[in-house]
Protein backbone atom coordinates (compact mmCIF):
# COMPACT_ATOMS: atom_id res chain seq x y z
CA UNK A 1 0.00 0.00 0.00
CA UNK A 2 2.97 2.16 0.13
CA UNK A 3 2.62 3.80 -3.34
CA UNK A 4 -0.89 4.56 -3.53
CA UNK A 5 -0.86 6.03 -0.01
CA UNK A 6 2.21 8.53 -1.56
CA UNK A 7 -0.07 9.29 -4.86
CA UNK A 8 -2.88 10.08 -1.85
CA UNK A 9 -0.41 11.93 0.32
CA UNK A 10 0.43 13.87 -3.04
CA UNK A 11 -2.98 14.94 -3.66
CA UNK A 12 -3.77 15.89 0.08
CA UNK A 13 -0.36 17.91 -0.58
CA UNK A 14 -2.03 19.08 -3.61
CA UNK A 15 -5.04 20.31 -1.58
CA UNK A 16 -3.19 21.67 1.24
CA UNK A 17 -1.15 23.81 -0.97
CA UNK A 18 -4.30 24.64 -3.02
CA UNK A 19 -6.12 25.94 0.46
CA UNK A 20 -3.32 28.15 0.96
CA UNK A 21 -3.34 30.17 -2.37
CA UNK A 22 -5.38 33.27 -3.15
CA UNK A 23 -8.55 31.82 -4.68
CA UNK A 24 -8.70 35.51 -6.82
CA UNK A 25 -5.60 34.25 -8.64
CA UNK A 26 -4.80 32.17 -11.87
CA UNK A 27 -2.24 29.80 -9.75
CA UNK A 28 -4.80 28.22 -7.75
CA UNK A 29 -6.66 26.57 -11.12
CA UNK A 30 -3.54 25.67 -12.04
CA UNK A 31 -2.16 23.73 -8.66
CA UNK A 32 -6.12 22.16 -8.60
CA UNK A 33 -5.42 21.25 -12.13
CA UNK A 34 -2.23 19.56 -11.56
CA UNK A 35 -3.68 17.10 -8.62
CA UNK A 36 -6.63 16.85 -10.69
CA UNK A 37 -5.07 15.06 -13.70
CA UNK A 38 -3.07 12.77 -10.87
CA UNK A 39 -6.09 11.47 -9.38
CA UNK A 40 -7.05 8.91 -11.12
CA UNK A 41 -3.29 7.70 -11.75
CA UNK A 42 -3.71 5.51 -8.32
CA UNK A 43 -1.47 2.77 -8.26
CA UNK A 44 -0.48 -0.56 -6.19
CA UNK A 45 2.96 -0.90 -4.39
CA UNK A 46 4.32 -2.96 -7.21
CA UNK A 47 3.37 0.03 -10.09
CA UNK A 48 -0.05 -1.71 -10.97
CA UNK A 49 -2.49 0.75 -11.83
CA UNK A 50 -5.27 0.32 -8.95
CA UNK A 51 -9.18 0.48 -10.48
CA UNK A 52 -10.53 -1.82 -7.59
CA UNK A 53 -13.68 -0.91 -6.49
CA UNK A 54 -13.06 0.91 -2.86
CA UNK A 55 -10.31 3.12 -4.76
CA UNK A 56 -12.43 4.01 -7.51
CA UNK A 57 -14.68 5.21 -4.40
CA UNK A 58 -11.85 7.04 -3.03
CA UNK A 59 -11.14 8.69 -5.98
CA UNK A 60 -14.53 10.06 -6.60
CA UNK A 61 -14.57 11.14 -2.91
CA UNK A 62 -11.45 13.26 -3.40
CA UNK A 63 -12.67 14.58 -6.58
CA UNK A 64 -15.89 16.18 -4.56
CA UNK A 65 -13.34 18.09 -2.33
CA UNK A 66 -12.07 19.17 -5.70
CA UNK A 67 -14.71 20.40 -6.93
CA UNK A 68 -16.07 21.95 -3.78
CA UNK A 69 -12.13 23.78 -4.24
CA UNK A 70 -12.87 24.87 -7.66
CA UNK A 71 -15.97 26.44 -6.91
CA UNK A 72 -14.86 28.83 -4.51
CA UNK A 73 -12.27 30.36 -7.10
CA UNK A 74 -13.03 33.81 -7.83
CA UNK A 75 -12.54 34.77 -11.42
CA UNK A 76 -13.68 37.99 -11.62
CA UNK A 77 -11.04 40.17 -13.55
CA UNK A 78 -9.25 37.08 -15.19
CA UNK A 79 -8.44 37.06 -18.78
CA UNK A 80 -11.16 34.78 -21.13
CA UNK A 81 -8.23 32.60 -21.66
CA UNK A 82 -7.97 32.11 -17.91
CA UNK A 83 -11.56 31.86 -17.36
CA UNK A 84 -12.02 29.57 -20.54
CA UNK A 85 -9.29 27.00 -18.74
CA UNK A 86 -11.47 27.57 -15.47
CA UNK A 87 -14.27 25.76 -17.21
CA UNK A 88 -11.93 23.36 -19.39
CA UNK A 89 -11.14 21.89 -15.75
CA UNK A 90 -14.67 22.14 -14.52
CA UNK A 91 -15.25 19.80 -17.36
CA UNK A 92 -12.89 17.45 -16.97
CA UNK A 93 -13.59 16.69 -12.96
CA UNK A 94 -17.27 16.19 -15.05
CA UNK A 95 -15.33 13.64 -16.86
CA UNK A 96 -13.99 11.69 -14.13
CA UNK A 97 -17.28 11.67 -12.14
CA UNK A 98 -18.77 10.14 -15.36
CA UNK A 99 -16.14 7.81 -16.01
CA UNK A 100 -16.63 6.73 -11.78
CA UNK A 101 -20.78 6.71 -12.04
CA UNK A 102 -21.38 6.35 -15.70
CA UNK A 103 -18.32 4.78 -18.11
CA UNK A 104 -16.75 2.68 -15.70
CA UNK A 105 -14.21 1.13 -18.44
CA UNK A 106 -12.16 -0.88 -15.76
CA UNK A 107 -15.79 -2.52 -14.70
CA UNK A 108 -17.80 -2.69 -18.17
CA UNK A 109 -15.22 -2.80 -20.33
CA UNK A 110 -12.29 -5.77 -21.32
CA UNK A 111 -10.86 -3.70 -23.67
CA UNK A 112 -9.82 -1.05 -21.02
CA UNK A 113 -7.36 -3.71 -20.30
CA UNK A 114 -5.32 -3.82 -23.53
CA UNK A 115 -2.52 -1.84 -22.51
CA UNK A 116 0.52 -2.73 -25.40
CA UNK A 117 -0.12 -0.21 -28.41
CA UNK A 118 2.20 -0.72 -31.34
CA UNK A 119 1.45 2.35 -33.46
CA UNK A 120 0.80 5.84 -32.63
CA UNK A 121 -2.78 7.11 -32.53
CA UNK A 122 -3.17 9.90 -35.31
CA UNK A 123 -4.58 12.11 -32.52
CA UNK A 124 -3.64 13.55 -29.33
CA UNK A 125 -3.87 10.55 -26.97
CA UNK A 126 -5.38 6.93 -27.56
CA UNK A 127 -9.00 6.65 -28.82
CA UNK A 128 -11.19 5.05 -26.48
CA UNK A 129 -11.05 4.61 -22.20
CA UNK A 130 -7.22 3.59 -21.82
CA UNK A 131 -5.17 2.91 -18.78
CA UNK A 132 -2.25 5.02 -17.44
CA UNK A 133 -0.50 2.26 -17.66
CA UNK A 134 -0.21 1.97 -21.37
CA UNK A 135 2.91 0.18 -22.97
CA UNK A 136 3.98 2.75 -26.40
CA UNK A 137 6.39 0.08 -28.04
CA UNK A 138 6.82 2.71 -30.87
CA UNK A 139 8.37 4.93 -28.74
CA UNK A 140 11.14 2.28 -28.80
CA UNK A 141 13.54 1.64 -30.91
CA UNK A 142 15.24 -1.72 -32.51
CA UNK A 143 17.21 -3.49 -31.32
CA UNK A 144 16.84 -2.24 -27.94
CA UNK A 145 19.64 -1.05 -25.67
CA UNK A 146 20.33 -2.54 -22.38
CA UNK A 147 18.36 0.52 -20.47
CA UNK A 148 15.11 0.57 -23.22
CA UNK A 149 15.30 -3.61 -22.73
CA UNK A 150 14.98 -2.89 -18.75
CA UNK A 151 12.66 -0.15 -18.78
CA UNK A 152 10.11 -2.47 -21.45
CA UNK A 153 10.99 -5.57 -18.82
CA UNK A 154 9.36 -3.33 -16.22
CA UNK A 155 6.59 -2.05 -17.61
CA UNK A 156 5.29 -5.57 -19.07
CA UNK A 157 5.75 -7.28 -15.68
CA UNK A 158 2.76 -4.98 -14.79
CA UNK A 159 0.31 -7.22 -17.03
CA UNK A 160 0.31 -10.37 -15.06
CA UNK A 161 -1.17 -8.79 -11.61
CA UNK A 162 -3.00 -6.44 -13.70
CA UNK A 163 -5.02 -9.02 -15.14
CA UNK A 164 -5.71 -10.75 -12.20
CA UNK A 165 -6.81 -7.08 -10.76
CA UNK A 166 -9.36 -6.84 -13.81
CA UNK A 167 -10.56 -10.50 -13.41
CA UNK A 168 -12.49 -9.43 -9.42
CA UNK A 169 -12.79 -5.37 -10.94
CA UNK A 170 -15.20 -6.69 -14.34
CA UNK A 171 -17.85 -7.13 -12.87
CA UNK A 172 -19.79 -5.32 -15.56
CA UNK A 173 -22.87 -7.26 -17.65
CA UNK A 174 -22.81 -5.42 -21.31
CA UNK A 175 -22.68 -8.11 -23.51
CA UNK A 176 -21.47 -6.58 -26.80
CA UNK A 177 -18.49 -4.60 -24.75
CA UNK A 178 -17.58 -7.79 -23.36
CA UNK A 179 -17.59 -9.88 -26.04
CA UNK A 180 -15.54 -7.75 -28.71
CA UNK A 181 -13.14 -6.53 -25.77
CA UNK A 182 -11.74 -10.59 -26.05
CA UNK A 183 -10.64 -9.69 -29.43
CA UNK A 184 -8.21 -6.53 -27.96
CA UNK A 185 -6.41 -9.22 -25.85
CA UNK A 186 -6.27 -11.64 -28.02
CA UNK A 187 -4.50 -8.74 -30.17
CA UNK A 188 -1.48 -8.14 -27.26
CA UNK A 189 -0.88 -12.05 -27.70
CA UNK A 190 0.07 -11.53 -31.35
CA UNK A 191 2.06 -8.20 -30.41
CA UNK A 192 3.98 -10.11 -27.87
CA UNK A 193 4.74 -13.00 -30.65
CA UNK A 194 6.14 -10.16 -32.77
CA UNK A 195 7.81 -8.63 -29.43
CA UNK A 196 9.30 -11.66 -28.86
CA UNK A 197 10.83 -12.28 -32.46
CA UNK A 198 11.90 -8.88 -32.11
CA UNK A 199 13.88 -8.98 -29.25
CA UNK A 200 15.36 -12.60 -29.57
CA UNK A 201 18.43 -12.92 -27.27
CA UNK A 202 18.33 -9.12 -26.48
CA UNK A 203 17.74 -9.97 -22.55
CA UNK A 204 16.70 -13.12 -20.02
CA UNK A 205 15.02 -10.81 -18.08
CA UNK A 206 13.15 -9.48 -20.52
CA UNK A 207 12.67 -12.44 -22.61
CA UNK A 208 10.78 -13.93 -19.23
CA UNK A 209 8.55 -10.54 -19.11
CA UNK A 210 7.18 -11.04 -22.59
CA UNK A 211 6.38 -14.65 -21.90
CA UNK A 212 4.78 -14.17 -18.60
CA UNK A 213 2.50 -11.35 -19.77
CA UNK A 214 1.54 -13.84 -22.78
CA UNK A 215 1.04 -16.37 -20.47
CA UNK A 216 -1.23 -13.88 -18.29
CA UNK A 217 -3.25 -12.65 -21.43
CA UNK A 218 -4.18 -16.45 -22.67
CA UNK A 219 -5.55 -16.90 -19.02
CA UNK A 220 -7.19 -13.62 -19.40
CA UNK A 221 -9.03 -14.65 -22.40
CA UNK A 222 -10.05 -17.99 -21.09
CA UNK A 223 -11.77 -16.52 -18.16
CA UNK A 224 -13.39 -13.75 -20.53
CA UNK A 225 -14.76 -16.37 -22.72
CA UNK A 226 -15.65 -18.14 -19.78
CA UNK A 227 -17.64 -15.47 -18.05
CA UNK A 228 -19.03 -14.57 -22.00
CA UNK A 229 -22.58 -16.56 -21.66
CA UNK A 230 -23.58 -14.86 -18.68
CA UNK A 231 -23.51 -11.53 -20.05
CA UNK A 232 -26.87 -10.44 -21.39
CA UNK A 233 -26.66 -6.78 -20.93
CA UNK A 234 -26.89 -3.78 -22.48
CA UNK A 235 -23.65 -1.58 -23.89
CA UNK A 236 -25.05 1.49 -24.57
CA UNK A 237 -25.36 4.41 -21.91
CA UNK A 238 -28.44 5.00 -22.85
CA UNK A 239 -29.62 8.82 -23.98
CA UNK A 240 -29.35 10.59 -20.78
CA UNK A 241 -26.41 9.87 -19.70
CA UNK A 242 -24.79 10.52 -23.36
CA UNK A 243 -26.84 14.18 -22.94
CA UNK A 244 -25.22 14.38 -20.13
CA UNK A 245 -20.98 13.53 -21.10
CA UNK A 246 -22.13 16.12 -24.51
CA UNK A 247 -23.12 18.72 -22.25
CA UNK A 248 -21.14 18.43 -19.35
CA UNK A 249 -17.49 16.91 -20.55
CA UNK A 250 -17.63 17.64 -24.31
CA UNK A 251 -19.16 21.08 -23.79
CA UNK A 252 -21.29 20.59 -26.91
CA UNK A 253 -24.36 22.35 -27.21
CA UNK A 254 -26.55 19.67 -28.66
CA UNK A 255 -28.74 16.38 -27.37
CA UNK A 256 -28.90 13.20 -28.64
CA UNK A 257 -31.81 13.72 -30.66
CA UNK A 258 -29.93 16.68 -32.11
CA UNK A 259 -27.50 14.83 -33.27
CA UNK A 260 -29.43 12.58 -35.08
CA UNK A 261 -31.26 15.48 -36.90
CA UNK A 262 -27.89 16.60 -37.87
CA UNK A 263 -26.03 13.31 -39.05
CA UNK A 264 -29.12 12.88 -40.78
CA UNK A 265 -29.47 16.15 -43.06
CA UNK A 266 -25.33 15.59 -43.58
CA UNK A 267 -25.52 12.02 -44.77
CA UNK A 268 -28.16 13.35 -47.41
CA UNK A 269 -26.07 16.20 -48.27
CA UNK A 270 -23.41 13.67 -48.83
CA UNK A 271 -25.30 10.99 -50.92
CA UNK A 272 -26.90 14.42 -53.15
CA UNK A 273 -23.48 16.22 -53.82
CA UNK A 274 -21.87 12.99 -54.60
CA UNK A 275 -25.00 12.55 -57.16
CA UNK A 276 -24.26 16.17 -58.14
CA UNK A 277 -20.36 15.20 -58.36
CA UNK A 278 -20.81 12.20 -60.91
CA UNK A 279 -23.52 14.46 -63.12
CA UNK A 280 -20.78 16.75 -63.57
CA UNK A 281 -18.03 14.56 -63.92
CA UNK A 282 -19.88 11.53 -66.55
CA UNK A 283 -17.79 12.68 -69.23
CA UNK A 284 -14.64 12.17 -67.36
CA UNK A 285 -12.73 9.08 -67.31
CA UNK A 286 -12.91 7.10 -63.87
CA UNK A 287 -9.98 7.58 -61.34
CA UNK A 288 -7.61 4.63 -61.65
CA UNK A 289 -6.41 2.80 -58.29
CA UNK A 290 -2.48 2.65 -57.26
CA UNK A 291 -1.28 -1.09 -58.65
CA UNK A 292 2.08 -1.31 -56.82
CA UNK A 293 3.86 -0.83 -54.20
CA UNK A 294 6.85 1.42 -56.21
CA UNK A 295 3.60 3.56 -57.49
CA UNK A 296 2.24 3.91 -54.31
CA UNK A 297 5.51 5.22 -52.57
CA UNK A 298 6.03 7.60 -55.93
CA UNK A 299 2.00 8.55 -55.41
CA UNK A 300 1.71 9.56 -51.77
CA UNK A 301 5.39 11.44 -51.93
CA UNK A 302 3.64 13.53 -54.61
CA UNK A 303 0.25 14.37 -53.05
CA UNK A 304 2.01 15.27 -49.99
CA UNK A 305 4.28 17.84 -51.85
CA UNK A 306 0.97 18.89 -53.73
CA UNK A 307 -1.20 19.56 -50.74
CA UNK A 308 1.38 21.32 -48.65
CA UNK A 309 2.22 23.54 -51.81
CA UNK A 310 -1.41 24.61 -52.43
CA UNK A 311 -1.56 25.12 -48.22
CA UNK A 312 1.20 27.19 -48.89
CA UNK A 313 0.43 29.39 -51.94
CA UNK A 314 -3.78 29.23 -50.72
CA UNK A 315 -2.54 30.77 -47.30
CA UNK A 316 -5.46 28.52 -45.90
CA UNK A 317 -3.19 28.08 -42.36
CA UNK A 318 0.05 28.75 -41.06
CA UNK A 319 2.62 26.15 -42.39
CA UNK A 320 5.09 24.92 -39.50
CA UNK A 321 8.57 23.50 -40.50
CA UNK A 322 7.56 20.14 -38.62
CA UNK A 323 4.10 19.64 -40.09
CA UNK A 324 5.38 18.10 -43.28
CA UNK A 325 7.97 15.86 -41.94
CA UNK A 326 5.34 14.65 -39.35
CA UNK A 327 2.83 13.72 -42.29
CA UNK A 328 5.30 12.08 -44.43
CA UNK A 329 5.61 9.58 -41.47
CA UNK A 330 2.46 8.26 -41.78
CA UNK A 331 1.97 7.77 -45.45
CA UNK A 332 0.35 4.27 -45.12
CA UNK A 333 1.84 1.07 -47.38
CA UNK A 334 0.67 -0.31 -50.22
CA UNK A 335 -2.25 -2.66 -49.45
CA UNK A 336 -3.28 -5.71 -52.05
CA UNK A 337 -7.04 -4.72 -53.85
CA UNK A 338 -8.37 -7.34 -52.04
CA UNK A 339 -7.27 -6.67 -48.83
CA UNK A 340 -8.35 -2.54 -48.93
CA UNK A 341 -10.49 -1.54 -46.40
CA UNK A 342 -12.46 1.79 -46.93
CA UNK A 343 -9.93 4.43 -46.03
CA UNK A 344 -7.18 2.02 -48.09
CA UNK A 345 -9.41 2.25 -50.72
CA UNK A 346 -9.62 6.28 -50.99
CA UNK A 347 -5.55 6.46 -50.13
CA UNK A 348 -4.96 4.17 -53.28
CA UNK A 349 -7.21 6.51 -55.59
CA UNK A 350 -6.40 9.93 -54.31
CA UNK A 351 -4.17 9.74 -51.51
CA UNK A 352 -4.21 13.64 -50.73
CA UNK A 353 -8.08 13.06 -50.12
CA UNK A 354 -6.93 11.30 -47.19
CA UNK A 355 -4.11 13.03 -45.98
CA UNK A 356 -6.72 16.17 -45.76
CA UNK A 357 -7.58 14.56 -42.97
CA UNK A 358 -4.62 13.14 -41.99
CA UNK A 359 -3.59 17.13 -40.86
CA UNK A 360 -4.43 15.57 -37.62
CA UNK A 361 -0.76 14.87 -37.84
CA UNK A 362 0.43 18.43 -37.77
CA UNK A 363 -1.18 18.99 -34.23
CA UNK A 364 0.18 15.67 -32.77
CA UNK A 365 3.73 17.01 -33.67
CA UNK A 366 2.71 20.00 -32.68
CA UNK A 367 2.02 19.07 -29.39
CA UNK A 368 5.89 18.22 -28.84
CA UNK A 369 7.29 21.08 -31.01
CA UNK A 370 5.22 23.65 -30.21
CA UNK A 371 2.78 23.36 -27.15
CA UNK A 372 0.32 25.48 -26.22
CA UNK A 373 1.56 28.43 -23.93
CA UNK A 374 -1.05 27.15 -21.58
CA UNK A 375 -0.06 24.74 -18.95
CA UNK A 376 -3.32 23.08 -18.82
CA UNK A 377 -3.92 23.01 -22.58
CA UNK A 378 -0.05 22.11 -23.61
CA UNK A 379 -1.10 18.32 -23.57
CA UNK A 380 -3.37 16.06 -24.88
CA UNK A 381 -6.64 16.67 -22.57
CA UNK A 382 -7.37 13.48 -20.60
CA UNK A 383 -10.90 10.91 -21.55
CA UNK A 384 -11.00 12.16 -24.47
CA UNK A 385 -12.24 15.67 -24.25
CA UNK A 386 -10.06 16.97 -27.91
CA UNK A 387 -12.32 14.45 -30.17
CA UNK A 388 -15.02 16.75 -30.94
CA UNK A 389 -12.36 19.42 -31.69
CA UNK A 390 -9.33 17.14 -32.92
CA UNK A 391 -11.61 15.09 -35.52
CA UNK A 392 -13.89 17.89 -36.35
CA UNK A 393 -10.98 20.06 -37.17
CA UNK A 394 -9.78 16.83 -39.58
CA UNK A 395 -12.53 16.26 -41.04
CA UNK A 396 -13.90 19.72 -41.40
CA UNK A 397 -10.34 20.18 -43.38
CA UNK A 398 -11.48 17.82 -46.29
CA UNK A 399 -14.09 19.92 -47.32
CA UNK A 400 -12.01 23.14 -46.74
CA UNK A 401 -9.14 22.23 -49.25
CA UNK A 402 -11.66 20.99 -51.70
CA UNK A 403 -13.73 24.53 -51.90
CA UNK A 404 -10.13 26.02 -51.89
CA UNK A 405 -10.16 24.40 -55.23
CA UNK A 406 -7.67 21.32 -54.26
CA UNK A 407 -9.40 18.97 -56.64
CA UNK A 408 -10.24 21.59 -59.79
CA UNK A 409 -7.61 19.86 -61.86
CA UNK A 410 -8.70 16.50 -60.90
CA UNK A 411 -12.70 16.40 -60.39
CA UNK A 412 -13.35 12.83 -59.78
CA UNK A 413 -11.61 13.27 -56.49
CA UNK A 414 -14.03 15.07 -55.26
CA UNK A 415 -16.02 12.76 -55.50
CA UNK A 416 -14.04 10.74 -52.23
CA UNK A 417 -14.55 13.85 -49.87
CA UNK A 418 -18.87 13.30 -50.20
CA UNK A 419 -18.36 9.47 -49.95
CA UNK A 420 -16.12 10.18 -47.22
CA UNK A 421 -18.57 12.37 -45.40
CA UNK A 422 -21.51 9.67 -46.41
CA UNK A 423 -19.40 6.86 -44.40
CA UNK A 424 -18.63 8.89 -41.78
CA UNK A 425 -22.27 9.59 -40.84
CA UNK A 426 -22.88 6.26 -41.37
CA UNK A 427 -21.18 4.89 -39.13
CA UNK A 428 -21.92 7.91 -36.64
CA UNK A 429 -25.90 7.50 -36.96
CA UNK A 430 -24.75 3.36 -36.28
CA UNK A 431 -23.39 4.66 -32.66
CA UNK A 432 -26.22 6.94 -32.31
CA UNK A 433 -28.24 4.09 -32.14
CA UNK A 434 -26.18 2.12 -30.57
CA UNK A 435 -25.56 4.09 -27.47
CA UNK A 436 -29.28 4.49 -27.05
CA UNK A 437 -29.51 0.66 -27.25
CA UNK A 438 -32.30 0.95 -29.80
CA UNK A 439 -29.74 -1.38 -31.69
CA UNK A 440 -26.81 -3.82 -31.07
CA UNK A 441 -23.04 -4.06 -31.85
CA UNK A 442 -23.95 -6.33 -35.00
CA UNK A 443 -26.54 -4.31 -36.13
CA UNK A 444 -24.55 -1.19 -35.60
CA UNK A 445 -21.97 -2.67 -38.02
CA UNK A 446 -24.83 -3.67 -40.81
CA UNK A 447 -26.15 -0.02 -40.51
CA UNK A 448 -22.94 1.45 -41.44
CA UNK A 449 -21.96 -0.77 -44.53
CA UNK A 450 -25.52 -0.18 -45.48
CA UNK A 451 -25.22 3.80 -45.35
CA UNK A 452 -21.73 3.59 -46.67
CA UNK A 453 -22.01 4.21 -50.69
CA UNK A 454 -22.19 1.12 -52.33
CA UNK A 455 -18.78 -1.00 -52.89
CA UNK A 456 -16.60 1.27 -50.85
CA UNK A 457 -16.66 -0.54 -47.68
CA UNK A 458 -13.92 -2.55 -48.02
CA UNK A 459 -12.33 -5.25 -45.48
CA UNK A 460 -15.22 -4.93 -42.58
CA UNK A 461 -12.56 -5.69 -40.21
CA UNK A 462 -12.42 -1.78 -39.98
CA UNK A 463 -16.29 -1.87 -39.97
CA UNK A 464 -16.13 -3.85 -36.41
CA UNK A 465 -13.06 -1.98 -35.18
CA UNK A 466 -15.04 1.71 -35.61
CA UNK A 467 -17.99 0.35 -34.29
CA UNK A 468 -16.14 -1.56 -30.81
CA UNK A 469 -14.24 2.08 -30.09
CA UNK A 470 -17.65 4.02 -30.99
CA UNK A 471 -19.58 2.00 -27.87
CA UNK A 472 -16.57 1.85 -25.57
CA UNK A 473 -16.13 5.90 -26.27
CA UNK A 474 -19.69 7.60 -26.27
CA UNK A 475 -19.63 10.59 -29.05
CA UNK A 476 -16.72 9.58 -30.59
CA UNK A 477 -18.72 8.27 -33.58
CA UNK A 478 -20.63 11.20 -34.24
CA UNK A 479 -17.69 13.88 -33.21
CA UNK A 480 -16.04 13.76 -36.93
CA UNK A 481 -19.36 15.28 -37.88
CA UNK A 482 -20.39 17.30 -35.12
CA UNK A 483 -17.28 18.47 -34.39
CA UNK A 484 -17.23 20.03 -37.98
CA UNK A 485 -20.95 21.47 -37.49
CA UNK A 486 -18.93 23.03 -34.15
CA UNK A 487 -16.09 24.70 -36.29
CA UNK A 488 -18.34 25.73 -39.32
CA UNK A 489 -20.66 27.67 -36.85
CA UNK A 490 -17.48 29.42 -35.54
CA UNK A 491 -16.43 29.84 -38.88
CA UNK A 492 -19.89 31.85 -39.17
CA UNK A 493 -19.34 33.95 -36.42
CA UNK A 494 -15.93 34.68 -37.19
CA UNK A 495 -17.11 35.83 -40.45
CA UNK A 496 -19.87 37.89 -39.25
CA UNK A 497 -17.98 39.28 -36.74
CA UNK A 498 -14.26 40.75 -38.87
CA UNK A 499 -16.91 40.46 -42.44
CA UNK A 500 -14.92 41.72 -45.39
CA UNK A 501 -11.53 41.23 -43.37
CA UNK A 502 -12.02 37.41 -43.07
CA UNK A 503 -9.33 35.25 -44.26
CA UNK A 504 -9.02 31.12 -43.77
CA UNK A 505 -5.80 32.05 -43.10
CA UNK A 506 -6.15 34.15 -39.52
CA UNK A 507 -9.09 31.66 -38.83
CA UNK A 508 -6.82 28.63 -38.27
CA UNK A 509 -4.59 30.86 -36.94
CA UNK A 510 -6.25 31.81 -34.31
CA UNK A 511 -7.84 28.45 -34.19
CA UNK A 512 -5.02 26.68 -33.88
CA UNK A 513 -3.16 28.82 -31.30
CA UNK A 514 -6.44 28.37 -28.96
CA UNK A 515 -5.45 24.84 -28.50
CA UNK A 516 -6.90 21.28 -28.74
CA UNK A 517 -9.77 21.98 -26.12
CA UNK A 518 -13.54 22.05 -26.95
CA UNK A 519 -15.09 23.72 -30.22
CA UNK A 520 -17.25 26.21 -27.74
CA UNK A 521 -14.39 27.44 -25.30
CA UNK A 522 -12.55 27.91 -28.32
CA UNK A 523 -15.66 29.79 -29.88
CA UNK A 524 -15.74 31.78 -26.60
CA UNK A 525 -12.19 32.75 -26.39
CA UNK A 526 -12.00 34.08 -30.24
CA UNK A 527 -15.50 35.78 -30.45
CA UNK A 528 -15.26 36.97 -26.23
CA UNK A 529 -18.93 36.02 -26.16
CA UNK A 530 -19.36 33.73 -23.10
CA UNK A 531 -23.42 33.12 -23.58
CA UNK A 532 -23.53 30.13 -24.83
CA UNK A 533 -21.22 28.45 -22.71
CA UNK A 534 -22.89 30.02 -19.55
CA UNK A 535 -26.87 28.83 -21.47
CA UNK A 536 -25.07 25.38 -21.41
CA UNK A 537 -23.75 25.32 -17.98
CA UNK A 538 -27.03 26.71 -16.10
CA UNK A 539 -29.18 24.08 -17.58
Amino acid sequence: MKLMIAVLLSSLVGLNTFSQTPLTTYSALLTLGKALRQLERTALPNGVPDYRKQTINQIYQKLLQYKNQHAKIDTSGWSIENRVDYVLIKAEMNALEYNCHILKPWQRDPAFYAIIWNEQSDTPDHEGPTSFSAIELWKYQFPLSPIDAEKLSASLKIIPPLYEQAKINLTGNARDLWSAGIGNIQDQVVILDELAKKTNNTSTALTNSIVAAKKACTQFIQWLQQQLPSKNGASGIGKDAYNWHLKNVLLVPLTWDDEVMLLKRELTRAYASLQLERERNKHLPPLIPIGNKAEYIQKTDEAVTKMMQFIKQKKILPVKDYMEPALRKHLGDFVPEQNRNFFSIISHLAPAVLYSHSTHWFEVEGLVKDPNNSLLRKDALPYNMWMMRDEGLATSMEETLMHAGMWDENPRARELVWIMLAQRCARGLASLYAQANMINYEQARKFQVEWTPKGWTGDESLVGFEQHLYLRQPAYGTCYVTGKFLIEDLMMDMGRLHQQNFTLYDFFEKFYAAGIIPVSLVAWQLTGNEEPIKKMLSK
